[in-house]
């Protein structure tokens, strides 16, 4: 069997991946398998832990088709196998953009709705289940159900944020969000320290977007220096060159701009990095510069939209660079009253064991999200990367001890070892998710490696 791992490359498992084009055919393949033979769906796996490994799974992304869109809503219908880059390259140059988007634009419809990704904009328009008016899901029998926050709204909040335990989503109605150009207007802003990074967040939260680069190797007066970046969609008159598009009868139609973004050079990370190549110096030079070389007084300029959201995904395999055994992404949120004492002990921790993390991110996070098991509260969450390392394990109990102890808890769509208890103590919903699913899978037809470690 070919061997298959999430973005984090760890673990990686032999597995059968089965593919289907339509309904019928995933229902023959439903019914026709044993009940005792688990299976999970899967995306483009891009989800970084074990989430969407298993056995057998599921690949939905010969279920890639458009189905209808209404304009005067901007209320997209696809299949679950759409990429958010096809939705953007489809309805960016019409005006329309999604309403809430990782860091990777690589990602399934159906995987954005498994794992309710969050934003930037989470402050503002919460994850991205708040933007689905529906969903069609394919259940363990083979048959197909809809459902959504007035049919069937328990099993819409399982499935949103249910990592593909309560069936394979088929399609879904997306609301979008008009875009009047391909550009991000931006703000930068570079803070000395973890409080005034938070002070930024709270002081710039009518920004739609906002997010902070954070140094988790520096420490004493120093400990969480950031820059933070806050961006608006740029409209039409805050272009310097836009063109006006010339309408049938030869006039100009000043309500329609179209722009032709210069296509980028993607560059690629050819080979695995030798372990040895992020360690506490190499990283912490990159640091220094990136810190230093933002301005003082802030930067104001105009991007598009893949520098502003996806810069890594001009990078291919950029996986590569933490080595053959791949890296564990540690993402965390706390509540927003002890998130300032919280974050500090975990960057002292980490600064502490000298734990290289060449990508930290930090940003601010509005009202927790209706599903049971959606990762965002209101607060501030934390993304960590570690490359796997002998000790690391041992290292990220000393960091799931903090987050409990200021009643946080962990991304399910970045884990790859987290133990039940920390589950549980994290998520007060589990026994609803879990008494949905007991209804919808009684047989736990799906079934991630992830939900057998953690005991669902």
């Amino acid at each position: 069997m070919p061997l298959i791992s999430g973005w984090g490359r760890y673990p990686v498992v032999e597995s059968t991946q089965i593919t289907f084009e339509s309904d019928a055919r995933l229902e023959d393949i439903l019914t026709q398998s044993s009940p005792s033979t688990a299976m999970i769906p899967r995306g483009l796996g891009r989800s970084y832990g074990d989430s969407s490994l298993g056995e057998r799974v599921i690949s939905t992304v010969r279920m890639n088709r458009f189905i209808s869109f209404e304009d005067a809503k901007g209320v997209l219908v696809c299949e679950a196998g759409v990429s958010i880059a096809e939705v953007i390259d489809t309805f960016l140059p019409q005006g329309w953009f999604v309403p809430v988007t990782p860091g990777t634009k690589y990602v399934t419809v159906g995987g954005a709705i498994a794992s309710d990704v969050h934003g930037k904009n989470h402050h503002r328009s919460g994850s991205f289940s708040n933007h689905v008016e529906w969903l069609e899901l394919a259940m363990a029998d083979g048959s197909v159900v809809r459902c959504s926050r007035s049919e069937r709204p328990e099993l819409f909040d399982a499935t949103c944020a249910g990592y593909g335990l309560t069936g394979v989503i088929l399609r879904a109605a997306i609301r979008l969000i008009p875009a009047e150009t391909p550009y991000i207007r931006q703000h930068s802003i570079k803070a000395r320290n973890l409080e005034e990074a938070m002070a930024v967040f709270e002081e710039n939260s009518t920004w739609t977007y906002s997010v902070a680069w954070i140094d988790t190797l520096s420490g004493g007066r120093n400990a969480g220096r950031s820059v933070i970046v806050l961006g608006e969609h740029a409209k039409r008159t805050e272009m310097p060159n836009y063109a006006s598009i010339r309408r049938e009868d030869g006039a100009r139609d000043a309500s329609v701009t179209r722009y032709k973004l210069k296509l980028k050079r993607q560059l690629s990370v050819p080979f695995d990095f030798p372990s040895f190549f992020l360690n506490p110096v190499t990283v912490g030079a990159f640091n220094y510069f990136y810190y230093h070389k933002s301005p003082a007084r802030g930067k104001d300029e105009v991007v598009d939209y893949d520098t502003f959201f996806y810069p890594l995904d001009s990078i291919l395999n950029w996986n590569r660079i933490y080595g053959k055994r791949g890296f564990a992404q540690y993402q965390l949120v706390l509540p927003r009253d002890g998130s300032k004492e919280g974050l500090h002990e975990i960057l002292r921790n980490t600064s502490e064991h000298g734990d290289a993390s060449f990508l930290a991110v930090l940003k601010l996070f509005g009202k927790e999200d209706p599903p049971y098991l959606s990762f965002a509260k209101e607060g501030y969450t934390l993304a960590l990367d570690f490359p796997i390392t002998r000790n690391l394990f041992e290292q990220l109990k000393e960091l799931d001890a903090i987050v409990q102890h200021y009643g946080g808890r962990l991304y399910l769509t970045k884990d790859s070892r987290m133990g039940a208890e920390m589950l549980r103590a994290g998520y007060p919903d589990l026994d609803k998710f879990l008494q949905v699913r007991e209804r919808a899978d009684p047989q736990k037809r799906f079934a991630s490696l992830q939900s057998k470690r953690l005991g669902i």
